[in-house]
């Protein structure tokens, strides 16, 4: 990289660590450095009585306040933030003051991470600080972040643009309050969740991401190729075809928490890369699903939020058991007045075309339904509800309903006006699922791209056998953001998928040299804000000797500077219409 290309502050942090090499201070050094406490628990820790506690602490340096032989400093640990006050003739008992009066006054930038050992004091404001009696560089910082600036409760400078923060998250996770408590509030949905389910006696298993079939879910599904086998494979939509395989071979319940993906849209609450939790419990049925499900959330909002209830928008929402239930034709009917009990496909697309919907012949009764309820119904059921009594189309790997034909032992959770769980009493006649997976293949003959591939090896298990068995799936991220009050995917995912980052354009080095440019001076340009050759038409050439004049001098540069014959000369062959 050219020197030019940085910023201003990067090209002084770069001096910066060149001085402190040159002052035999590794920037970078590889010992370990023993701490022994956290900036909270230092604050939660000091009575004013106690004797002066002795410490060990590191992080990164937020702020540096200098005044003469004493500073202050605000240190950022994994925990949080706490002062530390430095003097001079502390952290410099000797003759040689260089430490302080070079290194931390002039070397050491926001953003560098040291460690100090020292003791616990209350200053005379009345804030709990570290007094340093130790000062170590642990990790020069070469580009500065972006400080947020607080002036009468107001901030400014923010690191607001979701797209700069998804993007360079750990950034976000540095300088904005709250990030990290989301993702540490991820971090308990996840190890509760993984408790509940390992103290009910259920095995995590890890079953294969790369998959001859794209089964367990309807999806479009992305596509790589596997060189070694020499054949295209796909990235699983769904964990739950494999998982019931093992149910076959004779596990009591088992469970995956990983990533599916899912070729199909963003929006704030999609991604095509998805934490998602499947668990298949043998001899259970929908009604015990429903009730374990319940107990099942309740327990993971009051771990997070120390109570059953989480306020959204304004919403309270409460967790606690028991949720409604109603069956999905009878949501419809309810919102739409349209009953579709006992309707065709060719009776229903009429009145979904009404409604000004878009549906076309591709779309099968259950598709359908499907988009009725989406338009209509899903936004609109705030409180945890459990949708029921699916249509058999809707449905292929579910069991029929016992007591009500045409339908499923089926159920999908919506909360706050998404779905969050979607769940079976798991179809187990290895006859019947063959018949659902053809009509499959049927409605992908349609042109429907999300219809299920027949997965034979799935259906040879079911031959040998498979107990009645109780399924289920949960979006991970669409729990994180209901328990944490977020509206965007992106807010609990770490590193979300995003488009390539957009570049200003710039002619190349090659294409300045076409034109005389030597390639340094290409950076010079470039600094001077010339990107495109056609950028300097209609300059002078002695403006333009000028300001690249300023730049070579500017950053000690050395190089030879162009004559006005030579810059004339870049200026004339830019105008050409073959530059």
């Amino acid at each position: 990289m050219n020197i030019l290309e940085l910023s201003e502050q990067e090209i002084l942090r770069r001096q910066s660590l060149d001085e402190l090499r040159k002052m035999g201070i590794n920037p970078y050094p590889a010992a370990e450095y023993p701490t022994n406490a956290f900036s909270t628990e230092i604050r939660e820790n000091f009575r004013d009585e106690d004797e002066p506690r002795q410490v060990s602490i590191a992080g990164r340096m937020m702020t540096q306040r200098v005044m003469g032989k004493a500073s202050f400093v605000e240190l950022q640990d994994s925990k949080g933030r706490i002062q530390v006050y430095i003097t001079r003739d502390d952290i410099c008992p000797g003759d040689d003051k260089e430490l302080y009066n070079t290194v931390f006054k002039k070397l050491l930038d926001i953003g560098d991470f040291i460690g100090v050992k020292g003791f616990v004091f209350r200053t005379q404001t009345g804030e709990i600080s570290v007094h340093a009696q130790e000062l170590t560089l642990l990790s020069k910082s070469l580009k500065p972040l972006p400080i947020v600036k607080y002036k009468d409760g107001v901030a400014y400078d923010k690191f607001d643009d979701p797209e700069l923060r998804y993007r360079q998250r750990y950034v976000d996770l540095v300088v904005n309050e709250g990030v990290k408590d989301t993702f540490l509030k991820r971090a308990t949905i996840i190890r509760t969740l993984r408790r509940i389910l390992d103290d009910a006696g259920y095995t995590e298993v890890d079953t294969p991401i790369l998959q001859n079939i794209a089964g367990g879910a309807s999806a479009r599904p992305f596509i790589t190729h596997f060189n070694a086998l020499n054949q295209d494979m796909y990235m699983r939509i769904a964990t739950e075809l494999y998982l019931k395989r093992l149910i076959v071979g004779g596990f009591e319940g088992v469970y995956e928490m990983g990533k599916n993906f899912r070729n199909e849209g963003m929006d704030k609450t999609h991604n095509p890369e998805f934490t998602c939790m499947e668990l298949y419990v043998s001899y259970k049925d929908l009604l015990w699903g429903m009730t374990f499900t319940e107990n099942m959330l309740e327990q993971i909002c009051t771990a997070v939020n120390g109570k059953p209830e989480v306020e959204i928008d304004g919403n309270v929402i409460s967790f606690r058991a028991p949720f409604r239930r109603l069956p999905i034709l009878d949501a419809i009917k309810e919102k739409t007045g349209f009953d579709c009990d006992g309707k065709t496909e060719d009776e229903i697309r009429p009145f979904c075309l009404s409604k000004g919907m878009e549906v076309d012949e591709t779309m099968g009764k259950g598709k359908l339904i499907d988009e009725l309820f989406g338009e209509f119904c899903e936004g609109t059921f705030i409180q945890p509800t459990f949708i029921t009594d699916y249509p058999v189309e809707m449905s292929p790997l579910t069991k029929m309903h016992r007591s009500k034909p045409g339908l499923t032992e089926r159920f999908e959770l919506m909360v706050n006006g998404k779905e969050l769980a979607n769940a079976y009493s798991e179809l187990n006649d290895p006859i019947d699922q063959e018949e659902r997976f053809k009509e499959q293949m049927r409605l992908a003959d349609k042109g429907d791209d999300e219809a299920m591939i027949i997965d034979h090896d799935f259906l040879r298990a079911l031959q040998y056998g498979m107990p009645p068995t109780f399924g289920i799936g949960i979006g991970i991220d669409r729990l994180v953001m209901l328990l944490t009050g977020k509206f965007a995917i992106g807010e609990v995912m770490l590193f979300p998928q995003m488009k390539p980052e957009k570049k200003a354009p710039q002619s190349s080095i090659q294409e300045w040299a076409a034109i005389g440019v030597p390639e340094d001076w290409v950076y010079v340009l470039r600094k001077a804000g010339f990107y495109l050759i056609q950028d300097i038409k209609g300059e002078k050439a002695q403006g333009l000797q000028q300001k690249i004049g300023e730049i070579n001098k500017k950053f000690k540069l050395g190089y030879e500077k162009p004559s006005l014959d030579e810059v004339q000369q870049w200026i004339d062959k830019a105008q050409s219409p073959l530059s």
